[in-house]
């Protein structure tokens, strides 16, 4: 088979898998890296100046043309064997099979992806009410697919297309982690189409042999750490009574005094803005119009005590379900408590599931950023802007993360976070 072309993706993942069948069904293959590691070479320039979101799969081809994100990768691959049946015959075909990869994308492989994360500590802390959503989500789709496939060997016509390996990619996934006895006995017609797809012989080296977990993964708490009960101290030798006067006299020499850390935002001058006041005016006005939080900021706001940022998280093409970045926002600013007398923040998320970045701002007690959230050991995964609220660019993404309209480059607000 000739190659087209280098494909960056982990190999034993199912969207890279996916791939690489759709190449060996339709009689090409794909080179890969002689290394590959995820996280690193992605990060690197040589790439990003080829893929600039560091995503992968990424295909580049012999000819140069470059490509990201898998439907559209195994799409390209898929048209360039047009007797391979792939693609289907006609607008109609090619319509359902795609409705077929969109459905296996989010109604299967989604909900097995969350669960796995949950369950493997990428989202923390565990929920279980996600985790049962996430399962029904999947065994609702399962029925769907069921019923469907009761009536014919494949998902849309006589031939295999790209809709079966993109379905068989994911409940090969799903059989390993979700995909117990119970419900394979539930879904014959499921597995059975499974088994068709992954035993091809052009496919059968791809897909490896199917491994049937034998109980569903379910969450497992940490061991709770077993602490060495402490050996009692020494009985202290008893003291020689003193007279009364002599007592009093070394009270003090007894009980040492505890000394107290002040924290330098204290010593700053006494400001006429009470940054509890605000907090309570936000929660309890409508940000922006007359009588709004934003006019009475701007009627008590002290320039001098305190200052207004703008924060940005750093790694944003690392995001991918916006709910998960939100967790993110409210994950950082739980390590910010011990700054919460010194510190307002809104902070959202804005954009889209994979194409999403956190943003917002931040009203700090004094001049200076680093004092205040210092507090927090991932502070330095956002960078910081101090904002001029006289410059009519600064106001006005200021009010906008205040008021959660705030919208980047196309990319709109969809959920946020408040420190209050």
């Amino acid at each position: 088979m000739s190659s087209i072309g280098t494909l960056w993706t982990i190999p034993a993942q199912p969207k890279g898998k996916r791939i690489r069948a759709v190449a060996a069904f339709a009689g090409l293959s794909v080179d890969l890296p002689e290394s590959y590691t995820h996280f690193v070479d992605n990060k690197k320039p040589e790439f990003l100046a080829k893929f600039p979101h560091g995503k992968i799969p990424a295909l580049e081809t012999k000819d140069g043309f470059r490509v990201f994100e898998t439907t559209a990768i195994a799409t390209y691959i898929a048209g360039l064997a047009p007797n391979s049946t792939l693609l289907g015959s006609n607008d109609k075909e090619l319509a359902l099979i795609n409705q077929w990869i969109s459905f296996a994308d989010n109604e299967i492989d989604y909900p097995v992806t969350l669960v796995n994360q949950l369950l493997n500590g990428f989202i923390t802390p565990y929920n279980k009410p996600i985790h049962t959503i996430m399962v029904e989500r999947q065994n609702r789709s399962l029925a769907t697919l069921e019923k469907h496939l009761s009536t014919q060997t494949f998902l849309v016509t006589e031939r295999i297309t790209l809709a079966d390996i993109t379905l068989a990619s994911a409940i090969q996934r799903a059989v390993t982690i979700t995909i117990d006895p119970a419900l394979r006995a539930q879904f014959p017609n499921v597995i059975r189409h499974l088994e068709t797809i992954v035993n091809q012989p052009a496919l059968k080296d791809i897909f490896g042999p199917l491994n049937y977990c034998e109980k569903a993964a379910q969450f497992v708490p940490p061991p709770k750490e077993k602490k060495e009960p402490k050996p009692a101290p020494p009985a202290a030798p008893k003291a020689e009574k003193k007279p009364k006067k002599e007592e009093e006299d070394e009270e003090d020499d007894l009980v040492p005094k505890e000394e107290v850390k002040k924290n330098p935002l204290d010593s700053l001058p006494k400001s006429t803005f009470n940054l509890e006041d605000w907090k309570r005016a936000y929660s309890n006005k409508d940000t922006r119009g007359p009588g709004g939080s934003l006019e009475w900021l701007y009627q008590n706001f002290d320039k001098e005590g305190f200052s207004a940022w703008r924060v940005d998280f750093k790694y944003n093409n690392e995001l991918t379900q916006t709910f998960m970045s939100s967790n993110q926002i409210g994950g950082f600013f739980n390590r910010l408590e011990a700054s919460r007398k010194y510190l307002f923040g809104s902070v959202g998320v804005l954009g889209e599931t994979n194409n999403s970045i956190i943003s917002g701002a931040l009203i700090i007690r004094g001049q200076e950023i680093k004092p205040v959230i210092d507090v927090a050991p991932d502070w330095e995964s956002y960078e910081y802007k101090k904002l001029d609220l006289d410059n009519a660019d600064d106001k006005a993404f200021f009010e906008a993360a205040l008021a959660w309209d705030l919208e980047i480059d196309g990319k709109k607000w969809v959920d946020g976070k408040n420190f209050k």
